[in-house]
């Protein structure tokens, strides 16, 4: 049984600490000394540096304990950063319901994870529990697009399977597939010109614009491809044709092929609008990261359905619509599943989670890592 006030107090103190994205060293710093008391050797990799934050991703090592070296490694990760706005979070207990004071977010995205965590190790070391090899990796950078993990220096990881704390639902729920994403750029270059002299010297660049996004691909595409216009700049004043318009979408698919395929033909719609515009049109496509699938009767979906099972907890597997840092991990390798841990309105000031589900978060990592061992907790 794990201590239910320590878990709620670990979680208290993580949410105070404001970690915005790029801006993770304090929680870094805390988590690394929690993970060396709890006889983890950490390495922290250049991630930040490379991505002009202040914090590394950390990857954490513990040995085995005796007779159980040859056990599967388990790897247990969470993100360190949150979204805006994150400073000066004043929780609020009530009705079995932790919530934010409705100022800011709550944090439970992802400090109920780091606080699932931290609380099995806990639980290993204060109880002696055999366990196989295990890896902790707290991430940097996920909630602005995944690029923490996407950067981590993969060479650290040496698991077998892998469990990400990082999702809606209560634990029980398991997400085994998700998209891959990418970034796309489309710059339309048109010709300046006063707009109230000589306005028919100019190309208008965003009204090329608007009329090639009229029936440009957007939206659901099929049940597992989507694709989305997410932002559009363009212009400098009124009164001058507006000789610029940047168009900046994103694509989205389960499957790879249907990935490709959907950035593609987004490319192909705006190229063939150079003709009819006037423009000079160019796409920049930049991957965020890939699909991935874990089949129902792989080990690490296996072993967290049984964690779950002998908690008591009714398993959901789903497929998901986002993108996660398990996206990366599977990309290293690392078969990595997205658990639920019951985080509920994330990104918003109405953010909050049942404390059960916080607890019980808690229990299945720990139940993880016993399974995984062949042992119950």
């Amino acid at each position: 049984m794990i201590n239910r006030e320590r878990v709620l107090q670990e979680f208290f103190e993580l949410v105070s600490i404001r970690c915005s994205t790029h801006k993770e060293r304090e929680m870094g710093d805390l988590l690394t000394k929690r993970l060396q008391e709890l006889g983890g050797t950490v390495h922290e990799d250049k991630a930040g540096e490379a991505l002009g934050g202040n914090c590394g991703n950390l990857v954490a090592d513990f040995p085995a304990t005796e007779g159980q070296e040859d056990r599967p490694t388990v790897m247990l990760t969470a993100h360190m950063d949150c979204v805006e706005p994150c400073a000066d979070i004043h929780p609020i207990r009530e009705n079995g319901i932790i919530r934010s004071d409705g100022t800011t977010i709550l944090g439970a995205d992802d400090k109920a994870g780091v606080t699932a965590i931290l609380e099995a190790l806990r639980q290993l070391r204060e109880r002696a529990l055999p366990h196989g090899p295990l890896q902790v990796v707290f991430t940097i950078a996920e909630e602005n697009g995944v690029h923490g993990s996407q950067h981590l220096d993969s060479s650290l990881l040496h698991a077998d399977m892998g469990f990400t704390f990082d999702t809606h639902g209560h634990p029980g729920v398991m997400s085994y597939k998700a998209p891959g994403k990418n970034q796309i750029h489309i710059h339309i270059a048109g010709k300046a010109a006063h707009a109230g002299v000589e306005p028919e010297k100019g190309i208008n660049a965003i009204k090329a614009a608007g009329e090639l996004l009229v029936d440009a691909p957007q939206g659901r595409i099929d049940a597992e491809t989507t694709c989305n216009v997410g932002r559009i700049v363009g212009g400098s004043a009124t009164n001058v044709v507006a000789d610029s318009c940047d168009i900046y979408y994103e694509s989205r698919s389960r499957d790879k092929e249907k990935l490709d395929t959907i950035t593609q033909r987004i490319v192909d719609h705006f190229k063939l609008g150079e003709e009819g515009t006037g423009c000079k049109i160019t796409a920049e496509v930049s991957p965020d990261y890939g699909p991935y699938e874990i089949p129902q009767d792989a080990p690490a979906i296996e072993v967290a359905r049984r964690a779950a099972e002998k908690l008591g907890f009714p398993i959901e597997l789903e497929e998901s619509g986002g993108g996660s840092d398990a996206n990366h991990f599977n990309t290293y390798g690392v078969p990595t599943a997205v658990l639920g841990v019951g985080m509920t309105k994330s990104h918003t000031k109405d953010e909050y989670i049942e404390e059960k589900d916080l607890y019980d978060a808690a229990e299945w990592a720990l139940a993880i890592v016993c399974e995984a061992a062949g042992e119950t907790c």
